[in-house]
């Protein structure tokens, strides 16, 4: 009987080797870049809006909104590298 299922044991050990396997689903984006001054930002993104990221809770910030350059772990990013990396816009905006 052990004979008999060798061949299939060999299949079977192929079949296993080459079968796709499943993926784990991609992690967001790196974070942007952040720059310590808007003036920075600009340079980097001069064709898109800068906006204040929050890294932490993973939101960024319009100017004149209240957490605008206001938070402790943020920093001055382009708003379309922010969208790129998966954070989110500040409840109450677009």
């Amino acid at each position: 009987m052990t004979v008999a299922f060798s061949p299939l044991v060999a299949v079977l050990a192929l079949v296993a080797m080459f079968w796709p396997r499943p993926s784990v689903a991609a992690s967001p984006g790196s974070p942007p870049v952040k720059f310590p001054s808007e003036k920075e930002a600009e340079q980097r993104c001069p064709n898109d809006l800068v906006v204040w990221l929050d890294l932490p809770s993973r939101t960024y910030y319009y100017r004149g909104q209240k957490r605008y350059g206001a938070t402790q772990s943020g920093g001055y990013v382009c708003r379309d590298e922010a969208k790129g990396a998966r954070m989110r816009s500040a409840p109450g905006t677009q």
